[in-house]
């Protein structure tokens, strides 16, 4: 894909497979994109309160410790679906056409499970300190809010593992993920 593909993601699952992974491509895109502008923002804001009028905001460590996360745990499932995640591929590329595939195919599904375990145990942690009740100091409201996009983040990132097994299992190519062929491009140089 181009960077301007990457801007209008278009699913190449079939019916209502594709119309889930649009959704979420949509949703992670508005999660990243906000995020960091409201990041840059609050910082900005900060940093001018705190040297034009001597007193930084009270809370921006807090907006930031929350974005951070958000920015993080929608990162994740971005990473998946645009094909970014770290690969260490010299004994899968050395395989054959055949054998890749199911390679890439038990790489995906068994990556796509230990994310829905994460999801799982994450989720039984926010559980845990939503019980608590604890609050953030400055600005006064529940902390099991910030974390609450750990789970989300994780069960993303498994849907978009789980839906390049699919892919996968539907192609004759080899997927990366829903829309990035497996291969590199001529113009990579290595390092």
């Amino acid at each position: 894909m181009t960077d301007s593909e990457n801007l209008t993601y278009h699913s190449e699952l079939p019916g209502l497979l594709g119309k889930f992974d649009n959704l979420i491509s949509k949703v992670e895109a508005f999660m990243l994109a906000a995020g960091v502008l409201l990041m840059a923002l609050n910082t900005c804001v900060n940093v001018v309160a705190r040297f034009g009028f001597g007193q930084g905001l009270f809370f921006t460590g807090e907006i930031n410790r929350i974005l951070i996360i958000l920015i993080t745990f929608a990162g994740i499932g971005y990473a998946a679906r645009q094909g970014r995640h770290i690969r260490m591929s010299a004994i899968y590329d050395s395989l054959p056409h055949q054998a890749r595939k199911w390679a890439m195919i038990m790489i995906a599904l068994i990556t796509s499970c230990i994310m829905f375990l994460l999801a799982w145990l994450s989720f039984e942690y926010v559980s845990d300190v939503f019980k608590r009740g604890r609050i953030l100091p400055a600005l006064g409201f529940p902390i099991w809010w910030i974390y609450i996009w750990v789970p989300i983040g994780f069960a993303i990132t498994g849907i978009q593992y789980f839906l390049t097994v699919i892919k996968n299992l539907t192609s004759k190519d080899i997927y990366l993920s829903t829309g990035v062929l497996d291969g590199y491009a001529d113009d990579e140089s290595e390092v």
